[in-house]
């Protein structure tokens, strides 16, 4: 049986949503032309301080991208696919480009230049162009000022790209429905949760009064819009038959949609219809439930949309180092603060040993770090019955650290190089929580990305495993591998790594690749992917527990588990 969690301590967060109810119908809008460029994802050759690049495509004109005192500098924005250019929007802070040239990629390597001079004139700057591809990038060359190269907006319009010239029109807006729900097993799973692109936070049916056909849920979009696609991500209680309606008023509805063989999961829909409110109406369950979505997310172009914040961005090809720890120190020596921080305490999961403040971590003076279990009692501090004393005094004490406080980020290659303990009972890990988790978002909400967990009673198997809510401690989606010969984890150093983008993430041990998740596929078969968002780093050694089973007289203490080297690049 998987565990549960070896998480840091409970924090529940009650985040409070009211329902806000539909506004009065307005006067049709005429549909703006939306940017391809809008909310996608952008690099650069650099940043000054706070203004990073995504403030260049956020679709506000009171943030925005600055780049390094140099000149030579670039910001590039990935459409997602091949798009027809027909015009760029440049709107510059005063420190623009006199020299600058605007090109176009299909693979972000190869680029052809659809605009160049040697005269900009800053300000707004509408160049109208033509070209096809994927990539589009601004390259600065001479500047105007003494400083570097600042845009308030980098606007990319054409037809195509990554949704067909649609804009996500949901996000944020006001939310309906004919119940919800707000209990313990569901709390505060209101309509807004469906539009708030939190792929952790559902809307439900009221359990007292919404387990019933049929029920509905809907959005304002705050004018009239042009609907061309529908993403559903439902809970497993989902709807068998239902229509989406479209209306101009919250009251007059026209189904643009209808199906009575509902598959639940992520469905994806092409339609076409226009309104300014859209209602997913259900007309028969799936299951004894009622209905609960995920997300919600309408697109197409005009309404009122309030622009999503900025995916994150996927890491540069070729990564670069971003972040390492060599344990390069003297003998005796702890953990580098200003990397790691001590998580005392007891676990979770039944486990037996009590977490020092580094007492059982420091470098080994050799490039390594020791993690080192103890038989130690621990007296006051509580811990399931010892199986081989009785005592419910914790018996052993170990080590448990993060990067929580120092060091959280988003996409990368994360690896470690590492010797795992044998013995009974025994439980290394090298895993990442979601940092909400920090700010009160409890397990499994915030997300859980196992790297590797090695059971000290079989050292031959290692496990990487991802937990969400939908699929969590048992259920969680991961696999076992073994390595070549079927030899022993515990006889020597080997590296653990994980290559997370915004397309899944891909384990791999010594290099070869051990299991792959796709992220449009585990959405379609298991339910929402949270992990888009940012992760700390979590070192651990536990004693007995759930999973790991309990130590015996065989156990060898004090047990080691040593870490050559931890790093992260993007």
């Amino acid at each position: 049986m998987r565990p549960l969690l070896r998480r840091v301590g409970l924090l529940v967060a009650v985040v409070t949503t009211l329902l806000t109810f539909t506004a009065a119908p307005a006067p049709p809008a005429r549909a703006a032309e939306a940017p391809l460029s809008q909310g996608k994802n952008v690099t650069a050759s650099g940043t000054e301080g706070p203004f990073a690049p995504a403030a260049a495509v956020d679709g506000d004109a009171g943030t925005r991208w600055s780049s390094a005192f140099t000149d030579t500098q670039w910001i590039q924005v990935d459409l997602g696919t091949s798009a027809a250019i027909g015009r760029i929007t440049l709107n510059w802070e005063a420190a623009y480009a006199k020299s600058f040239r605007v090109q176009v990629s299909d693979d972000a390597a190869t680029w052809r230049t659809l605009h160049e001079t040697t005269s900009g004139t800053g300000g707004v700057q509408n160049l109208t162009v033509s070209g096809t591809g994927r990539y589009v990038r601004m390259t600065a060359t001479e500047r105007a000022t003494a400083y570097g190269y600042s845009l308030w907006e980098f606007q990319v319009y054409g037809t195509g790209g990554g949704n067909g010239g649609d804009i996500l029109l949901s996000y944020g807006r006001p939310g309906t429905a004919s119940s919800s729900q707000s209990d313990q097993n569901c709390w505060e799973c209101t309509p807004a949760r469906a539009f708030d692109r939190d792929p952790a936070s559902r809307w439900a049916t009221s359990s007292t009064t919404g387990w019933t056909d049929p029920a509905w849920i809907a959005v304002d979009l705050g004018a009239t819009a042009r609907i061309n696609r529908i993403v559903l991500q439902w809970d497993p209680a989902h709807a068998k038959s239902f229509q989406i309606q479209v209306s101009p008023n919250g009251t007059d509805w026209t189904p643009i949609y209808s199906t009575t063989t509902g598959t639940g999961l992520k469905q994806t829909l092409t339609v076409s219809g226009t309104g300014r409110h859209v209602r997913m109406y259900g007309t028969e369950r799936a299951t004894a439930y009622g209905y609960s979505l995920w997300e919600f997310q309408v697109y197409g172009t005009g309404g009122a949309p309030i622009p999503a914040p900025p995916l994150p961005p996927d890491p540069a090809n070729p990564p670069r180092l971003v972040w390492s720890d060599e344990f390069d120190g003297a003998a005796g020596a702890r953990p580098d603060p200003a990397k790691w921080r001590a998580d005392p305490g007891t676990g979770q999961n039944a486990e037996l040993q009590y977490y020092t403040d580094h007492d059982n971590a420091a470098l080994d003076g050799s490039g390594h770090l020791v993690m080192e279990a103890r038989k130690q009692a621990t007296p006051g501090r509580g811990c399931p019955p010892d199986p081989l004393t009785g005592s419910t005094t914790c018996q052993y004490t170990s080590a448990r650290m993060n990067t929580g406080a120092t060091f959280q980020f988003t996409y990368g290659r994360v690896e470690a190089r590492v010797k795992v303990p044998k013995g009974n009972g025994l439980w290394p890990a090298f895993w990442m929580m979601g940092a909400d988790f920090l700010s009160g978002r409890p397990w499994p909400y915030n997300g859980e990305i196992d790297i590797m967990e090695v059971l000290g009673k079989d050292v031959k198997t290692s496990y990487s495993t991802v937990h969400a809510p939908a699929y969590n401690g048992g259920g969680g989606i991961g696999a076992p591998y073994r390595l070549p010969q079927d030899a022993d984890f515990s006889d020597d150093f080997h590296t653990w790594a994980a290559d997370w983008t915004s397309k899944g993430i891909v384990y791999s041990l010594d290099g070869r690749t051990v299991l792959t998740l796709d992220k449009e596929q585990v959405e379609r078969t298991r339910g929402p992917w949270i992990f888009d968002h940012p992760h700390y780093m979590i070192l651990n050694l536990a004693v007995g527990g759930d999973w790991p089973g309990p130590t015996d007289a065989t156990t060898p203490f004090p047990a080691r588990m040593l870490v050559d080297y931890v790093r992260v690049y993007q």
